[in-house]
């Protein structure tokens, strides 16, 4: 972590997890494509149970991104045991967390589906594929957790094989449950189900086995609530980003459920989309959160500043090319997923809108992760929680009024285009006040 090249060090983290993330959303688009096929309505009920999985998942980010952060920095002091305490108690308290959403969403299913966004037509399939989603909740925000101290530690490639595994079952599952048996949308909520049971399993063994340095076990859990604030406060900005984003897909689905379920179908499509190649920045943003946090840890400042214009650079690179290729495809893409000429109607022009903001993405997200993993957690918070939540949800509410159905197309693009100006005197102000490397023989890179 330490002495290896930073660039060789974020590519060798950033490619299992780009991987990880892609292939994760390949099944996500997957369950969108075979539930299209059932109806417009159908389709729209998968943009209204991807809210309920941005919950799930906010949960398990808070307390995986903030248990990794601190895990890292204790590694890079060589403290071993207060690691495995922090991973404990974030993974028992994720588990815990998500038992009690599962009893909370089975009672009150019908109002939570309609607080997502659902319409009447919508409600039915939103209801059962929802049903088997918060059935798995315990297992999905615990995988969370799993994943992001593998990664944390710089096991990513192991993270990515229990991401994948989960990935290719749902996808298998799919194409039996709903082309072979015709089980419908409940189909599609089984698979998905068991498929984020199985990659639990699979990434929780990479610890019972000892292949890494942290360990979980029930008597590590700490019983000082200051540790468990410590997780909490550092996993914020994760919370606030995830939960931020559970909400703006809410907002989201009621505001173009105004113009019908072809509208909330095309919204879901495009977010999905456009989700996938903002799975790259991601995915090369948690490459470079390990090596920000145990750097920083270990006072290797100047790698810091390597990896964190490297990570940009990438991301803009990469970002930059898939938004093109998209924008030249808009019409096919959206009518791959749902054949109705209303749906392609709306979902290309929003596709292409959306995709222009993705110039404006990695040097927020990467400045965002950056703050969280070395512990500037007010900061790092406070970014996290302008896509989605400060920007956007003013910008959606306004823009509908003033401007319809496409003001709701525009909005995201003009929240990402003004989180990006509000993260540069962040990011410049940090770096210019960046102190140099503790140690004097600093590695050549």
């Amino acid at each position: 972590m330490t002495e290896t090249p930073v660039s060789r060090l974020i590519i060798t983290l950033g490619i299992p997890t780009t991987v990880s993330m892609l292939v994760t959303n390949i099944y996500n688009m997957v369950d969108t494509y075979f539930v299209g096929r059932i109806g417009t309505s159908a389709s729209g009920a998968v943009g209204v149970v991807f809210g309920l999985m941005a919950v799930i998942q906010a949960i398990g980010f808070m307390f995986g991104h903030g248990s990794g952060s601190i895990i890292a920095r204790k590694l890079g002091e060589k403290n071993v045991d207060i690691a495995s305490k922090f991973a404990s108690t974030s993974f028992f308290y994720s588990f815990g967390i998500g038992i009690l959403l599962t009893l909370l969403g089975l009672i009150f299913i019908n109002p939570f589906m309609r607080l997502l966004g659902s319409t009447e037509t919508i409600l039915p399939y939103a209801r059962m594929y929802g049903l088997f989603i918060l059935l798995a909740a315990p297992w999905m925000a615990s995988s969370c957790v799993l994943n992001n101290i593998l990664r944390y530690e710089g096991q990513a490639f192991f993270a990515m094989i229990g991401l994948t595994s989960g990935a290719v079952l749902n996808i298998a599952g799919d194409w039996i449950l709903m082309t072979k048996m015709h089980m419908g949308i409940e189909g599609a909520g089984i698979s998905t189900a068991l498929s984020q049971v199985v990659s639990f399993f699979i990434l929780l063994a990479a610890f019972l086995r000892g292949k890494t340095q942290s360990k979980i076990a029930f008597r590590l859990i700490s019983r000082e609530f200051q540790d468990v604030f410590l997780i909490m406060k550092t996993g914020l900005p994760s919370l606030m980003r995830q939960g931020l984003s559970s909400v703006s897909i809410m907002i989201l689905n009621s505001q173009a459920a105004a113009y019908g379920d072809a509208a909330v179908a095309a919204m879901t499509i495009v977010n999905r989309i456009c989700y996938f190649i903002f799975a790259v920045a991601l995915g090369i943003g948690q490459g470079f959160q390990p090596v920000s946090a145990f750097n920083y840890g270990a006072g290797k400042y100047s790698r810091v500043r390597q990896g964190f214009i490297f990570t940009v650079t990438a991301g803009e690179v990469c970002l930059g090319c898939m938004a093109v290729f998209g924008m030249l495809l808009s019409s096919r893409l959206v009518g791959f997923f749902r054949n109705d000429p209303a749906v392609i109607e709306i979902g290309t022009f929003a596709l292409r809108i959306q995709l222009m903001a993705l110039f404006f993405m990695p040097l927020a997200i990467c400045g965002n992760m950056m703050f969280q993993s070395i512990g500037k957690n007010v900061i790092a918070t406070f970014l996290s929680a302008l896509r989605s939540g400060l920007c956007f949800i003013p910008i959606i509410l306004i823009l509908s009024r003033l401007m319809g159905l496409r003001g709701v197309e525009i909005s995201q693009t003009l929240s990402d285009t003004l989180t990006f100006f509000v993260s540069i005197p962040f990011v410049i102000h940090f770096f210019r006040f960046l102190p140099k490397d503790k140690e004097e023989d600093r590695v050549i890179q």
